[in-house]
């Protein structure tokens, strides 16, 4: 399970750190990771050892003039051990995201987002260790990927699974509850990515305890 904690003022700066403190204290066999603003990664590693962190983007470039720029090489360093890549909020080329997979380190995680199950083909001939399908209209609501299009999801999965078996396949938008979480599973993917269901509750470790619990 992955959780965005994006730009939201519940998960930014401290509170990023409180959050991801809360995360590492769940106690699970699932794979939990917090995907991290560039500016919070050093503090949230620090601060929640234990959790797998990821930065919310990269950019495939070398040292040198690329002012606002995110070298792969300086997340690392940073204690990074994965990125999302083509969010919906942050989309980029393909060639992007080729570049960027040639670029970062054996065993550093990248996640590629698809918007739809096209994306999700051309992304997964890339090979990333996963490609999660966020339909962009459901991303932020309340109502979960899982009820309002499963058909996206069982056919992203598909479409996925023709091209690569070793490509991990996530899904997203609206994602708040382990019911919500086990259809997901149902459907095909081998876990979730979300944001708001965790970054914007009220008690974020009832509600991570609740959505692992179906991993």
């Amino acid at each position: 399970m992955v959780v965005n904690l994006k730009t939201y003022e519940s998960a930014h700066g401290a509170s990023a750190e409180a959050l991801a403190e809360v995360m590492a204290g769940v106690h699970t066999d699932a794979r939990l990771v917090a995907a991290v603003s560039a500016f919070d990664l050093a503090a949230v590693v620090a601060a929640a050892p234990d959790l797998e962190v990821w930065c919310q983007h990269l950019d495939p470039i070398e040292f040198g003039s690329f002012t606002g720029w995110l070298h792969p090489a300086t997340a690392v360093e940073r204690g990074a051990s994965g990125t999302l890549i083509n969010h919906a909020e942050h989309k980029v080329s393909i060639e992007h995201v080729a570049m960027l997979l040639d670029q970062v380190p054996e065993g550093f995680t990248v996640c590629a987002c698809a918007a739809d199950i096209e994306e999700a083909r051309a992304l997964s001939a890339l090979q990333p260790d996963y490609v999660a399908v966020e339909p962009p209209e459901l991303i932020g609501g309340d109502v979960s990927v899982t009820s309002a299009d499963p058909e996206i999801i069982r056919a992203t999965a598909a479409a996925v699974r023709e091209i690569s078996e070793q490509v991990g396949i996530l899904c997203g938008a609206g994602v708040k509850s382990g019911a919500d979480v086990a259809a997901a599973i149902e459907l095909g993917t081998t876990g979730v990515l979300l944001a708001s269901g965790v970054t914007q509750a009220e008690d974020p470790a009832a509600v991570v305890s609740d959505l692992v619990s179906a991993l």
